[in-house]
């Protein structure tokens, strides 16, 4: 046996077992991601640019011209800058819960949110239902917190909640 031969053979059992481990990983990966909350034109968040939720006082409304697609998501942008940031890391911009609200799913209930009933907690982006729900959440938000991540499992699978008629 040739030294080129024996390298070979010892490659091929690592090739194989990363292959697996991608294999195993990747449609897990997948399966972690719900179906995402979107407004009535379809678009996440009321089509305001994400990155700015962390960056900004208040979020900017994306452009139809500026945009990127995580997840079988289009997300707006109002700069190619906040585009580039979220392309840099998309999961750490995109609203937790799939961008449902977050005191609802304490409650053990998937509903919609309104895009500007949020609030950014330790880098993670949470939208609410409402302005006067957000007040109520936040009375106490590590409470809600733990109680939205137990009940989580159980409706990440559900279908995304259906927007109103009126935002």
């Amino acid at each position: 046996m040739t030294a080129s031969s024996t390298a070979k053979k010892r490659f091929r059992p690592r090739f194989s077992l990363i292959g697996l481990m991608l294999a195993l990983l990747l449609p897990a990966g997948a399966a972690q991601a719900g179906e995402p909350y979107l407004d009535r034109d379809g678009r996440p968040v009321g089509g305001y640019d994400i990155v700015s939720y962390h960056t900004e006082d208040m979020p900017l409304d994306g452009l139809d011209t500026i945009t990127a697609d995580h997840n079988g998501v289009t997300w707006y942008f109002a700069t190619e800058a906040n585009r580039e940031i979220f392309l840099a890391d998309p999961e750490r911009y995109v609203p937790a819960y799939d961008g449902h609200c977050a005191y609802a799913l304490a409650n053990d209930r998937k509903v919609r949110s309104d895009p500007l009933a949020y609030r950014v907690v330790d880098g993670v982006l949470y939208m609410n239902f409402s302005p006067s729900i957000q007040e109520r959440w936040e009375r106490d938000i590590p409470g809600y917190l733990e109680q939205s991540e137990a009940n989580w499992p159980d409706h990440e699978d559900a279908p995304a909640a259906r927007p109103s008629r009126w935002f």
